[in-house]
This record gives structure tokens, sequence and C-alpha cells, in this order.
């Protein structure tokens, strides 16, 4: 009798580097040199995004005659820090795999791992090999298994998610799938006697869950070198998008929709994260909210429950938002 694929046991994260992008892009002239860089870089972002997604949508849909638990954009705590898009976990073997979705003709090279993509106009663009990706990947969970006294054979495959991704080359030794015969490829996965009692299992599956930390990106201005100068200051308005919300006592003031929003400061915290460091002073905070006085400034960064360190001028607070 076939089990429902209903068992994800984790979804995905929100992507914090496609926050970081969309947030630096409204708070930086369109003429900024920079600009088109962290366009294409969002537009890349999304696509990869929509990938995994499409994998996810499959497997939420497939069903297997046998227990499993899927997990999407894992990283699990380790010495090296690695993320797998999907890991389909079973009592006999582990699957990882490796969603991408650019669209043209795909060239996997081995020797140097490339994967090389060739547009309609044929114009080639080399991308990192999602093989070689793949390869750490699977290595590193292995590793990760054996510190947590558990041998299961660790298997791999690429995912190209659409139809219109042609594959010219594939890889020499590398499994290449589409969404659609996910399925029928993991049912053939060979398994052995040998298997993972159930409460191993069940305490492995909890390990990976609870091992799991979020990809934090560097700071957008850090990644780009970009001055923190260029950047737009001010609290944006979350009713109508612009910056420059006014503070009044108790509350933010739109001038431009009319709108008043007295946490409207909270979510700001979280782009000068993205964009800027990882810590604020109060003469930053006053800046980037377009505050003068020192003691409101203070108010709200205390009102935050941020840790600091330092005093007075020379104080920092440290931003704990994930």
């Amino acid at each position: 009798m076939e089990v429902l694929a209903i068992c994800t046991v984790k979804e995905r994260d929100p992507s914090f580097k496609l926050q970081g992008l969309l947030a630096g892009q409204a708070r930086l002239p369109a003429s900024h040199p920079l600009f088109p860089v962290l366009a294409a870089k969002q537009s890349a972002l999304e696509a990869g995004i929509g990938g995994e997604e499409r994998v996810a949508e499959v497997l939420r849909k497939c069903s297997l005659p046998f227990e499993h638990q899927i997990f999407h954009d894992l990283s699990p705590a380790s010495d090296e820090c690695f993320q797998m898009d999907t890991y389909v976990f079973t009592p006999w073997f582990g699957l990882v795999l490796e969603a991408k979705n650019i669209a043209g003709i795909l060239e996997f090279h081995d020797n140097p791992p490339q994967l090389i993509r060739i547009r309609e106009d044929g114009h080639q663009d080399g991308f990192e090999s999602p093989v070689a990706q793949l390869e750490r990947n699977c290595e590193l969970l292995r590793d990760w298994n054996v510190r947590h006294n558990v041998k299961l054979p660790i298997y791999g495959a690429v995912v190209v998610a659409y139809p219109r991704q042609i594959v010219a080359v594939a890889p020499a030794k590398t499994k290449v799938l589409f969404p659609s015969s996910i399925t029928s490829y993991i049912k053939k996965i060979p398994q052995q006697s040998s298997k993972l009692e159930p409460e191993t299992f069940n305490w492995l599956s909890h390990e990976l869950l609870t091992s799991h930390r979020p990809f934090i990106p560097k700071p957008l201005s850090e990644s780009y070198g970009i001055p923190f100068s260029d950047f737009i200051p001010g609290v944006r308005c979350f009713v109508c998008g612009r910056i420059g919300m006014v503070k009044l006592p108790r509350t933010w003031h739109c001038p431009f929709c009319g709108a008043n929003d007295h946490l409207a400061h909270v979510a700001m915290f979280r782009e000068w994260f993205l964009i800027f460091k990882r810590s604020i002073t109060n003469q930053e905070c006053r800046w980037f909210l377009g505050i003068e006085d020192i003691h409101t400034a203070s108010r709200i960064l205390q009102s935050m429950g941020f840790p600091s360190v330092g005093a007075f001028r020379y104080r920092e607070y440290m931003i704990e938002l994930f």
C-alpha cells in the first residue's frame, strides 16, 4: 500500500539574501552603478527559489511505498557550513537534491567543474558546478551522520526544474532529473537489508531539524562594497512604501499618504541588519531613522531589547532579529 508523501518535516526558510537585495535596491538611487548588478542578482536568486519550490511542489504530490521524511532548505550545524535544497530521508538511505533553474542549453563539465549555459543567441555563461556543490553536501552529510554514530547510504541528484532547460552534456557520474522523474528515481534506489530502527530514524530526524541554522548572508554593503552614505536613510511607510516617515509623540507619521504606525521603526532594524551591519550606535540610529533627539533614539533602541556593549557615546547595540 502506497503512503502519500505528506510528511514534509521542514519547509523553506525565508530568503534573507533576497530580503537584503530588495531592501538595498529600495534605498539606492536607480542611477547607482551597482543597481543593475543587484537587480540581476535578485532575478537569479528568485529563479533559484522558483526551482526549489517546483521540486517541493512535486514532492508534496508524490507517493512512496515506504516511510520517509522531507526537509527543504536544510543547513545542519556542522564544522563546515552546508545547505541542502531538499533532503529525502528514509530508514534505508538519504537523497540530496540540488535544484537548478537556469534557462537555455546546459553543459555540465567535470574538468574543471563548471556549468555552461548557452542562450538562444549563442552567448555562453559560466556558473559554479551544481555537481561539485552536490558532492560536497553529500560528503558533509555523511560526516554529520558519522558524528551521530549513524551509517546511512547517501545518494545525490541534480534537478533541472523545467523542461525548457535542455541538458546537452550531462555530468559523467551524477544523475540529472526533471521534477516529473523524481518519484520513480526514489523508488528505484536500492533498499539494503539493514535499516535504521524506528527510534533511531525519529531521533535522527529530530537532530537534523533542531541542528538547522538559517543562512544569514553578509550585509549587502559589505558584500558589494557599497558605502553607507550611498543608501537613502529614513523610515519606510508600509502603506505606500515611501521612505520618510516623521517621528511624532508615540507614533510615526507618513507625510505622503497620512498613515500612522507606532511600530514602524521595528522593521527598519531588520533592514539595517541586512544592509549595513550587525550592530548599531545611537548616532547611526538617528541617521538611519531620521530623528535628531539622542534620548528618543535611546528609548527606541532600549525598547527593542537588544544587548549592548560599551557605555555612553561608545555603546553599541547588537541586533538579534533571527
